[in-house]
């Protein structure tokens, strides 16, 4: 509950802050990245609900708010729009053909442990061939992620993780990028969270506060 009225708050002070965008000015383009999807239903949840669906309607409920509170400053694409399985090359070929500012996908976390909790973020491993200017924004759109989870949701934070992903390894020199873990399915406290409009509206939230303020501090 605590987290629901902090969300309704954090909701309000937005539509009095974020100015109307003149028609003229360039939108900043983010790709979300929902996983899964179709037979592939990635992290089922303690509570019977499943990845593919949370994710989807995290990535969903990011276009509408966008919409109805950042009076559409953000031009929003999605890798998929419905319950469709998605190659993983698909997915990131449509990031290379659209080149835009940034790419987050949008996952759920699971793990034997039950008490396991909390946000990660993974972005992808340095090496030899690192564009590090753009490892250096996707690093610090990962610290923006955490700490916005942490601040305005009070979600425990994991941390910021590196892996190879292919969804970050195909898109490593196109544009920032990481892979958000929107808390552990298999711990009851979060997935009850995730399974809550209210939930799903906060997670929508925070990504678009995060990305609000990257571009507003870009110019």
């Amino acid at each position: 509950m605590k987290r629901f009225w902090i969300v309704c708050l954090w909701m309000g002070f937005a539509l009095f802050c974020i100015p109307i965008q003149s028609q003229e000015t360039k939108r900043p383009m983010v790709v979300l990245d929902p996983g899964h999807g179709g037979v592939d239903t990635g992290a089922i949840g303690v509570n019977g609900i499943k990845e593919k669906d949370i994710v989807l309607e995290v990535a969903k409920e990011a276009i509408q708010l966008n919409k109805e509170l950042f009076r559409n400053t953000l031009n929003i694409y999605l890798t998929r729009y419905k319950d469709t399985l998605i190659s993983l090359s698909d997915r990131t070929s449509l990031v290379k053909a659209l080149q835009p500012d940034v790419f987050i996908s949008i996952h759920c976390n699971q793990a034997k442990r039950k008490t396991a909790q909390g946000i990660e973020v993974y972005v992808q491993q340095p090496n030899s061939n690192t564009d590090f200017d753009l490892q250096s924004k996707s690093e610090n759109l990962s610290d923006a992620i955490l700490s916005e989870f942490d601040m305005a949701l009070g979600f425990k934070i994991g941390g910021m993780k590196y892996a190879n992903f292919q969804v970050l390894r195909d898109t490593q020199y196109v544009c920032p990028g990481v892979l958000l873990e929107v808390g552990f399915l298999s711990n009851w406290e979060e997935a009850e969270h995730s399974r809550k409009k209210e939930g799903v509206v906060g997670f929508a939230m925070a990504v678009l506060q995060v990305l609000y303020q990257n571009f507003k501090l870009q110019g």
